[in-house]
């Protein structure tokens, strides 16, 4: 008994002095601007404390009903889920001036009819965006996206600019339009317009994640401990007024995740409560999981800011890779193609590809695309 209490002081004294070191960290130091002391406030706070209820009491507010509707659709499409069998609601977050991707991905990964025919599986595919920034251009640009619009039916469009620093009302504006017009769909992931995803390894996962009728759903490339930036010449600079806590709950990379439809009705309820000032989309998109106490998942083939190594070995199990304009649709058509999955046939196959993983994935210098424990997956 002696043993036990002592035992108990000793992870009480220590818990103390966990709290109190954070709390120097965070008073004391908070003047100093470096990328080792953040990290330290930020990982102590995360993995000691790991607490953002005050956090989002403090952002939130009481939104005037007409607040979610400020900025009015310029093109939408109502119409677009009425189907009720659709498993994944697609939005692409893109620019008005990227008509060239988005033709690429239709061709490709955001082909519904292919998902259909090729799949058996019904996916919706949305490109997501504001209007142009240049006042100049604006109305040239919109009278081609209006033509876009009429040839493929698949652009919703807010009337708000299109930019960086509005990153947060695009991401509400892909919840909100769930939300009203689609929340049936069983999954909702949202991409940048630079990534590319396998859709068939995609469509396979979901397929056998909805027939067990997953709820809480959340995976992507998940930032754990993740400090606020406070260098003012960086474009993800945070104020502390704008957010003055050394970490961010943990969130997925904006580039591409997937959520289950649960999830999706959660967080547009938090985004309606929640201070949307914060630019950063998907730390935005954190802090309302959080609030509804939704935990993201790592998938360990949903790639960093890295484009994935080449090789059918990788795309026999690829989810999505970053950074990808100029060689869509060769990554595609090389990662789709049939003969793929028989390189990883049998026993000698799946030796062979476990030590082509290893070596493409498993490296001294770090590279952000998958994990090394990719290769042993």
């Amino acid at each position: 008994m002696f043993l036990s209490v002592r035992r108990v002081k000793k992870w009480q004294f220590a818990q103390l002095s966990a709290i109190c070191f954070i709390m120097s960290l965070m008073f004391f130091w908070e003047p100093i601007d470096n990328h080792i002391v953040s990290h330290m406030k930020s990982y102590s706070y995360r993995y000691l404390i790991n607490s953002y209820d005050f956090v989002n009491d403090t952002l939130s507010l009481k939104r005037r009903t007409h607040e979610a509707a400020r900025y009015p659709y310029l093109i939408n499409h109502e119409e677009k889920c009425q189907a009720q069998d659709v498993l994944l609601l697609l939005f692409v977050k893109t620019a008005p001036e990227n008509y060239h991707r988005r033709s690429a991905i239709r061709k490709t990964w955001g082909n519904e009819r292919y998902a259909r025919f090729q799949l058996n599986a019904n996916i919706k595919t949305l490109f997501a965006l504001g209007t142009f920034s240049d006042p100049w251009k604006r109305d040239a640009l919109q009278r081609k996206l209006a033509w876009e619009d009429q040839m493929y039916s698949d652009i919703i469009q807010q009337d708000f600019v299109d930019s960086f620093y509005n990153l947060t009302l695009k991401l509400l504006l892909q919840f909100s339009w769930a939300n009203s017009f689609c929340p049936h769909a069983k999954f909702l992931m949202t991409a940048d317009d630079d990534i590319f995803v396998h859709m068939p390894n995609l469509i396979e996962y979901l397929q056998s994640l909805a027939q067990m009728g997953v709820q809480d759903f959340w995976i992507g490339r998940v930032h754990r401990g993740s400090p606020p930036i406070r260098n003012k010449g960086s474009k993800y600079y945070v104020s502390y007024e704008m957010y003055q806590w050394p970490a961010y709950p943990d969130y997925t990379a904006g580039a591409a995740y997937v959520i289950s439809n649960d999830v999706a009705t959660k967080v547009y309820e938090a985004s309606q409560t929640l201070n949307s000032s914060l630019y950063i989309d998907d730390v935005f998109m954190g802090l309302c999981a959080n609030k509804m106490g939704i935990l993201p998942q790592t998938h360990v083939f949903f790639s960093g800011e890295g484009q994935a190594p080449y090789h059918p070995c990788i795309y026999e199990k690829m989810m999505t890779s970053h950074g990808h304009v100029q060689d869509l649709q060769d990554l595609w058509k090389a990662a789709t193609d049939p003969k793929v999955k028989e390189v990883s046939r049998g026993f000698f196959g799946q030796i062979y590809c476990r030590i082509i993983k290893i070596l493409l994935l498993c490296r001294l210098s770090y590279v952000d695309t998958y994990p090394c424990r990719a290769a042993f997956v």
